[in-house]
């Protein structure tokens, strides 16, 4: 089946039913991210793609992953920086 009669077929669904089944895999993929944490394993990233499921459906779910795609670069970058201007002798210290 092509991607896009499957996309057709999804939004043919009723919109409560489609929202309750994105709102049950979304909230299971967010809480094993949230498992993850303390447990071993991608935590941050599965919390990810949890909200990414959950935004396909609701706002507020749009709006938090935005929130942490933000904070993710704002880290990457002060990452990036600290590991750059970092000299072999503060390595040994």
């Amino acid at each position: 089946m092509r991607r896009e009669t499957l996309l057709q077929s999804w939004h043919r669904v009723p919109r409560p039913l489609r929202m309750a089944v994105v709102l049950a895999i979304g909230l299971t993929v967010l809480a094993t991210g949230v498992a993850m944490l303390v447990l071993p394993g991608p935590g941050v990233l599965v919390i990810i793609v949890g909200l990414a499921i959950l935004a396909t459906e609701f706002a507020w779910a749009g709006y938090l992953l935005e929130q942490a795609r933000n904070r993710s670069r704002t880290a990457y970058q002060a990452f990036r920086t600290g590991v750059l201007r970092r000299t072999p002798q503060e390595d040994q210290t």
